[in-house]
């Protein structure tokens, strides 16, 4: 089984920093597990932003959904991020969160069952205003049903706050 470190917390609070700096102190080569779709120009030059504060001695896979497909056995990962993991299922389900949910949480049962640690950040979305549309709704939904079961699996849980990381379990 994983060691699974879950770090969630808002946008732009320090999740991926701090999840690359543990990787890093854990193993000298880990490895970035990055699960973005290009959506368009302004998300493709995010993805290059986190590429170039990654070393060289990082090995990245790009993966959109099926995490459990790369051997990740004996080495330390970092997933980023499961909010755009979920988007990818979302989308691809038409917007179906029991489906989306039900696919995504088969995914992470089998990708816990390899022997590695895991550091995955994951955005903690549903601390703000409720959205007024009924997608972004389900969606907000979808996030949080899927991080207290990734929660429920982690070793350790960090949220992160302006940059700090808050250990909670």
């Amino acid at each position: 089984m994983a060691n699974v470190i879950f770090i969630t917390g808002g946008q732009r609070s320090g999740k991926s920093s701090f999840a690359q700096q543990k990787a890093e102190e854990l193993a000298p080569g880990p490895v970035y597990v990055a699960t973005a779709r290009v959506w368009d120009e302004e998300f493709r030059q995010r993805i290059q932003r986190h590429q170039h504060d990654r070393g060289s001695h990082w090995t990245t896979i790009e993966e959109e959904k099926y995490l459990s497909q790369p051997d990740l056995t004996g080495r330390v990962v970092v997933l980023d991020c499961v909010t755009l993991w979920l988007t990818n299922f979302f989308v691809d389900n038409d917007f179906n969160t029991e489906q989306s949910l039900e696919q995504a949480k088969a995914e992470w049962k089998q990708l816990i069952e390899q022997d590695f640690t895991l550091l995955v950040v994951s955005n903690e979305i549903g601390m703000g205003i409720i959205p007024d549309k009924e997608m972004p709704r389900h969606f907000a939904d979808l996030q949080g049903w899927m991080n207290q079961f990734i929660a429920r699996t982690a070793n350790e849980v960090y949220l992160m706050v302006s940059g700090i990381p808050v250990k909670i379990k």
